[in-house]
């Protein structure tokens, strides 16, 4: 069994709302500096600069899981999480199909950057990113799921596209494996403010669009940062497990 200090939900220059900072060699060293081993990149609605930090991190410790942050059809974020790139492409190609045709407008919402591993530019991302798909928070994480992703709905103690917030309860009806907390509350004030959360696994994540925000603090006890270990460590079975560092 290993331990995996995580923030799964690290966005970069191809977010609009991300800072031009977040490119793949600052990405993977801020991560190092803090001691993180495992991190998810998780794009609007994107994923082209997924491969670029994998490729910025070989020959470190630190691993890269491929992701995205989707905003459903009701305005709720969802992190969609997988081992591999072919899976991530498979999931894009649905995401793509599903969001609205429409232009980034740069001086509303900033500029959608993909580069490469040193974070030197390669393409302006055109399409708007920061809009809601026509797939629904079901079809969402059935949609994940059946390609062997894991969907974890994001924040949801926000009221910007959180789920509580916008739906005004966790939805039974929807297989949901874990939901992840911002960093504005502690795992134990979260479940006293939200006690419907009592019912899920929580992960905390530092919704990273700037260096100075990675987190780390979930700690993942797993034999490997695959996508059924990290549901046995949300369900604690076989030793694994998900706690938290102290702040």
């Amino acid at each position: 069994m290993k331990t995996y200090i995580a923030d799964l939900h690290v966005h970069t220059v191809l977010s609009p709302c991300a800072e031009v900072e977040m490119i793949p060699p600052l990405i993977v060293q801020t991560a190092l500096d803090k001691q993180i081993d495992l991190i998810a990149i998780t794009d609007h609605n994107a994923s082209a600069n997924v491969g670029a930090v994998q490729k910025a991190a070989q020959g470190t410790r630190l691993i890269v899981l491929p992701g995205m942050e989707l905003q459903t059809r009701e305005e709720v974020h969802v992190l969609c999480l997988f081992d591999t790139l072919e899976q991530l492409a498979s999931w894009q190609s649905l995401v793509d199909s599903h969001l609205p045709q429409l232009e980034n407008n740069i001086e509303y919402f900033g500029e959608q950057f993909v580069v490469d591993e040193t974070g030197e530019f390669i393409r302006r991302e055109t399409q708007l990113l920061l809009t809601s798909v026509s797939l629904s928070l079901n079809e969402a994480v059935e949609g994940v799921s059946s390609i062997g992703g894991l969907a974890i709905p994001a924040h949801v103690d926000r009221r910007a596209f959180g789920l509580i917030a916008n739906l005004g309860f966790v939805p039974t009806d929807v297989t949901i494996e874990a939901v992840e907390i911002s960093r504005h509350l502690s795992p134990a004030d979260a479940v006293n403010k939200f006690p419907q959360l009592k019912n899920y696994p929580l992960l905390q994540g530092g919704d990273v669009h700037r260096l100075n925000e990675f987190l780390g603090a979930t700690v993942l006890q797993m034999a490997a940062p695959t996508m059924s270990e990290l549901k046995k460590a949300l369900r604690r079975e076989d030793e694994r497990s998900v706690t938290f560092r102290p702040e």
